[in-house]
């Protein structure tokens, strides 16, 4: 496949895996549906916005050609979300202010290699 038809795909596919991620990230439960026939509800809503967040990641990673961004990205996005749920208390279990606490460290020391990275 010559390269800008590979560029074409891969544009093509970040732009559909970021909109599954969006739309994974505000309606779960009706992608839920629509993928599986049932809700997704509690957890498994919980859980999806999680792969939301890892798609529209891949995607950005994908577009601007930059695994340091999308992890970045994913970081920041697994951060505050699981961090929500934590201050919430809706979903809590023993391991999800440890986790919180891992992606944010993550996300520090993604935030500080982006910064000081010679070209962004």
């Amino acid at each position: 496949m010559p390269m800008s038809s590979t560029k074409t795909v891969l544009m093509f596919a970040a732009v559909c895996e970021a909109a599954t991620g969006i739309a994974l990230l505000i309606v779960p439960s009706f992608v839920g549906e629509l993928l599986f026939g049932e809700a997704l509800v509690g957890a498994g809503a919980a859980a999806a916005r999680v792969a939301g967040i890892a798609l529209i990641a891949l995607g950005l990673a994908c577009w601007r050609h930059s695994p340091l961004v999308g992890m970045l990205a994913y970081n920041v996005g697994v951060t505050l979300y699981l961090a929500y749920l934590a201050v919430a208390g809706e979903l809590t279990g023993v391991l999800l202010w440890p986790v919180v606490v891992l992606h944010a460290t993550f996300s520090i020391l993604l935030s500080r290699a982006w910064l000081t990275a010679p070209q962004r």
